[in-house]
């Protein structure tokens, strides 16, 4: 490699070989990257995840451990599915304001497909009179109860 080492070999104090597996994925400008998926996952796992590999998905696989690795430091419980699950809420709550709105919006087509000419009648006076009568009575089997100590 005519241009130095890479970030990996750099950070691990060795020599970097023509056919390092880690200089494509870890360049010597960003050293970060190989820091965080060195300290979560270890030089040594790395290398041999990406010697598994064949050659076309190694840098989906160095991208992943890196996101990995930086959501791992970032939150040491959860890492990463903490942020998925943060995710599904409010995918959860942007369908759930979306399902309100087209309830409110099939509400509000509803009206003006059929629109009230006239309000509800006013109670008449003697269903009025009912109302107050079914009231009274129920306040009168509450109080009954609370007398003779059921509540």
């Amino acid at each position: 490699m005519s241009s130095g080492r890479c970030a990996a070999c750099r950070y691990l104090r060795r020599r970097c070989t023509q056919d390092c597996i880690l200089s494509p994925y870890f360049p010597s400008n960003n050293p970060q990257r190989f820091a965080s998926v060195h300290r979560i996952y270890g030089a040594s796992n790395v290398t041999k995840l990406l010697q598994r590999l064949p050659t076309h998905l190694r840098a989906e696989a160095a991208d992943s451990l890196y996101f990995e690795a930086q959501c791992r430091l970032e939150d040491p419980v959860y890492g990463c599915v903490g942020l998925i699950f943060l995710l599904q809420q409010q995918i959860h709550s942007a369908e759930s304001q979306l399902i309100k709105t087209q309830a409110e919006i099939a509400v509000m087509k509803s009206q003006t497909q059929h629109p009230r000419t006239q309000p509800f009648p006013a109670i008449s006076g003697s269903n009025n009179l009912l109302l107050q009568q079914s009231d009274n009575d129920a306040n009168l089997s509450f109080s009954n109860q609370v007398s003779f100590g059921f509540i």
